[in-house]
């Protein structure tokens, strides 16, 4: 087994297995434990962990960018509640405020390299400015990036942050899992970040920022790193849309405030008693959107020369 998922709610844990035993996602073992509750020891084994695991989308958009189930990677969509502009905006004092055990496990397991999403509001900002603060301060290198799920085809806006940490003193264990265990690998993983080929792409843990490479500040100032937006944007007019990509099948339905909104095939509107619609609906409202986390992590395996 290479994969760990943590995720606390039973049907989406079920619905992992599932998943696991069709193989659409990596191979592994699924925790309904509160994340609170794992301890670094309990990781040690596993190549990929992924926590608020959710259906399990990091790990299918991993596999759709190239990334092979056998190489190291964790990810993590700490929970947005806390910090959406439709939540109660407890923010950080709101019990759901999880990254502070995500970061725990993260500090004490050294994974290479990490992937998180949050929602893009101005508390989801002054989240990432922590999210960052930690990383960096941890050793890592941050990229960011504020995207909209629209961008990439998507009949929906669903605007979010999503980032990624490096930790380059094990950037070479990435190379050799991609089959750049080469001599010119080996002495790139050694070289500092800019000669890399990441200034364009992320900051380093210097915090230096080069011309061309400053993000929007965030809510108390300090500069988000971000992967190039011109990586991700869908400029090419023969890229997917709403009615030739990954929603091109999509049921549209007139709903009761007079606005058409995009289903999947065949879900019926809710009705009292439907509870197998509404545990399907409410997995597929929380979780991440694959075509994006796919270009991102394409992105980022650009960024890193990492090869596919």
């Amino acid at each position: 087994m290479t994969a760990y998922y943590n995720e606390h709610d039973p049907k989406a844990a079920q619905w992992l297995r599932n998943l696991i035993a069709a193989g659409h996602i990596a191979p592994g073992i699924v925790d309904e434990r509160s994340i609170e509750d794992v301890a670094p020891d309990d990781l040690r084994e596993f190549t990929q962990c992924h926590f608020f695991a959710g259906i399990g989308v990091w790990s299918y958009a991993l596999r759709r960018a190239g990334w092979p189930d056998d190489r190291p990677a964790w990810s993590g969509s700490c929970p947005c509640q806390p910090f959406s502009a439709t939540g109660k905006g407890a923010g950080f004092v709101d019990e759901r405020h999880l990254w502070p055990a995500f970061f725990h496990l993260i500090e004490q397991c050294r994974p290479g390299i990490v992937f998180g999403e949050q929602v893009a509001s101005a508390d989801g900002l002054a989240w990432l400015d922590l999210v960052s603060a930690d990383l960096e301060g941890a050793g890592y290198t941050v990229g960011a990036l504020d995207t909209c799920a629209a961008g990439y085809g998507a009949p929906h806006i669903r605007q979010r942050l999503w980032f990624v940490g490096v930790d380059h003193a094990q950037r070479e264990g990435l190379e050799r899992h991609a089959g750049h265990d080469s001599a010119e690998g080996r002495q790139g993983s050694d070289r500092p970040v800019a000669e890399a080929g990441l200034s364009s792409r992320m900051a380093d843990t210097t915090n230096e920022r080069q011309h061309g490479r400053r993000a929007s500040q965030t809510s108390n100032g300090r500069d988000a790193a971000r992967v190039e937006p011109e990586r991700l944007c869908n400029v090419d007019p023969g890229r997917p849309n709403p009615t030739n990509g990954h929603w091109r099948n999509a049921d549209w339905l007139r709903c009761r405030d007079e606005k058409w909104r995009p289903v999947e095939p065949g879900t019926s509107p809710l009705v009292d008693g439907a509870a197998a619609r509404v545990v399907r609906l409410r997995a597929y409202s929380n979780a991440i959107c694959a075509p994006v986390a796919q270009a991102f992590i394409e992105a980022v395996m650009d960024g890193l020369g990492v090869a596919q």
